[in-house]
């Protein structure tokens, strides 16, 4: 079945005290609401519809448009942007999200959308762990049972057919709700509780934007780098010599080693995500031991000098530019070259190759760049 997510965005945040839309403030060096939208971008969502006021369209607009995302304009009211956003969507199934929420995960989307549909809605709770107390005027009027009560969160799942007649109907009648599965309950029957997750917390108030919660980015233990390497065209060889795989050419290229660009590229990346000097510092090409070195035993001898710091490669990535020779033919061996010396699966190690489009001196044909990027992790 189709599914339609629905992020709803048009809201202020007043209680954040930004004096603006608190999806727009900054968390993790982008805006809030950008992790969020990015959390949906999954194979398991067909569609994707954002709620937003008036004044925060062209911003959210622009947000959503690398996704590929549809923005409806909101109302004055919670239950109004959702209704609007519900006459868009074409899924079977709709998942409601508050776009305040960025920390939600894979998996508690996929959960979601599997309780819906095996009971008809899922919506995603964890069980209270304080004692909750009613009151009045400050007196404790009653103290619940509280194994019996969750805190609800989203995605809240339903069939669209369903919760769109259920909004339909609280619209008409004047109520609003600030939570869907009140309006699934009221209109339609008794909503199925899924897991969610502690971590998938409400950004709410300012201190929200700066709790030390690790679901964004996380890396600890880990480091990255990059690297880029060139060499001209001019050496005295029909081939040339990349991630260890002879490519037949109509000449080589001029360096004092075997001239392997991107393995360069990829030894300073390494050796930058260890916070350790350039390959120059530790295979300098004025010494003579290293004239026509083959790179792939120095990339070895980089990945050796990582491990005695307590670090090895987590995924590697080389790309390469060069009008000629044409570089398709070779790419899985060369991924397989560089996998098997960093001591990597292969699934882990990505190489690409493309032109420059006949511009700068890699366009003209003159020589080849390389670039790589690395993620290093700690050895347990």
């Amino acid at each position: 079945m189709k599914t339609t997510a629905v992020i709803c965005a048009a809201g202020r945040g007043e209680r954040a005290g930004f004096n603006k839309n608190k999806l727009l403030a900054p968390l993790c060096g982008a805006p809030a609401l950008y992790h969020t939208l990015k959390a949906f971008d999954l194979n398991c969502i067909d569609e994707v519809i954002v709620a937003c006021s008036a004044e925060d369209m062209a911003e959210i607009s622009a947000l959503c448009a690398p996704f590929g995302y549809t923005c409806v304009l909101g109302g004055d009211s919670r239950t109004r942007s959702v209704y609007n956003a519900l006459k868009e969507c074409t899924g079977d199934i709709v998942l409601i999200h508050d776009g305040a929420r960025p920390y939600v995960t894979k998996k508690i989307i996929e959960d979601c959308i599997a309780c819906v549909g095996k009971n008809g809605s899922g919506i995603c709770a964890v069980p209270v762990t304080d004692t909750i107390a009613e009151a009045e005027n400050a007196k404790i009027r009653a103290v619940p049972d509280r194994s019996t009560l969750f805190s609800l969160q989203t995605p809240q799942g339903f069939m669209r057919e369903e919760i769109a007649a259920a909004y339909e109907k609280a619209v008409n009648d004047g109520r609003t709700y600030t939570d869907d599965s009140a309006v699934f309950r009221q209109y339609i029957g008794k909503p199925t509780l899924c897991a969610g997750s502690r971590k998938n917390i409400k950004l709410t108030y300012a201190d929200d934007f700066d709790a030390p919660y690790p679901a964004i980015n996380t890396a600890k233990g880990q480091a990255a780098g990059i690297g880029i390497d060139v060499h001209a065209f001019g050496g005295e060889r029909t081939y040339v010599t990349l991630c260890g795989v002879r490519v037949p050419h109509t000449c080589g290229l001029i360096a004092h080693s075997d001239g392997d660009v991107p393995v360069h590229a990829l030894m300073d990346a390494l050796l930058s995500a260890a916070g350790l000097k350039d390959i120059g510092h530790y295979f300098p090409d004025g010494d003579k031991k290293y004239a026509g070195a083959d790179s792939m035993e120095l990339l070895k001898k980089v990945i050796t000098l990582l491990g005695e710091r307590g670090l090895r490669p987590l995924n590697i990535a080389v790309t390469i530019r060069c009008e000629r020779p044409k570089l398709s033919p070779y790419i899985e061996e060369m991924k397989a070259n560089i996998a098997r010396a960093a001591g990597i699966p292969a699934e882990r190690a990505g190489v690409s190759a493309g032109t420059c489009e006949k511009l700068g001196f890699v366009g003209e044909g003159l020589g080849i760049e390389a670039a790589a990027a690395v993620l290093l992790e700690k050895i347990d």
